[in-house]
């Protein structure tokens, strides 16, 4: 593994160990020539899973654009950084657990919102509003009543 440091191409791992309920490996190593440390993480290569968006094209799945989607949702509200990952984590496993290797993108959008309605309702709202593309006040207030009404 190159060193991120120097770009000095051997590096020795001093500590591993299992993440993301053992899905993955974070690898701590140390460069061998400038002797400082960087984090790897190693994870089983998967089949791609394509998502079939609403014009019919289909692209592979990216969980990061997801992530940016919450990251932005969660934005100034009290969600921890890793009550984000282990959404985003679930949501991936979610996807890749699917009967087919094809998900709409309405189904992905609906795993995302259902995780945010748990995680946090203003976020939720937040989300929904794009991804719904509410077109005036009304429709946002029709989310929130179901919000309301849901509790």
């Amino acid at each position: 593994m190159k060193c991120i440091y120097c770009d000095f191409p051997e590096s020795k791992v001093v500590d591993s160990r299992p993440v993301d309920e053992g899905t993955s490996i974070r690898r701590r190593r140390e460069c061998l020539k400038c002797g400082k440390r960087f984090t790897t993480y190693e994870k089983v290569e998967s089949l791609p899973v394509f998502v079939i968006k609403k014009d019919g094209k289909r692209e592979v799945f990216d969980i990061e654009k997801i992530k940016k989607g919450i990251v932005k949702a969660c934005e100034k509200r009290e969600v921890s950084f890793q009550d984000i990952e282990d959404l985003i984590n679930e949501i991936e496993r979610s996807v890749y657990n699917a009967p087919s290797q094809e998900i709409t993108s309405h189904e992905v959008g609906e795993i995302v919102m259902e995780g945010l309605r748990k995680l946090d309702e203003v976020a939720y709202v937040r989300f929904a509003s794009v991804y719904r593309q509410f077109k005036d006040i009304n429709t946002f207030k029709e989310e929130l009543n179901k919000l309301l009404t849901e509790k």
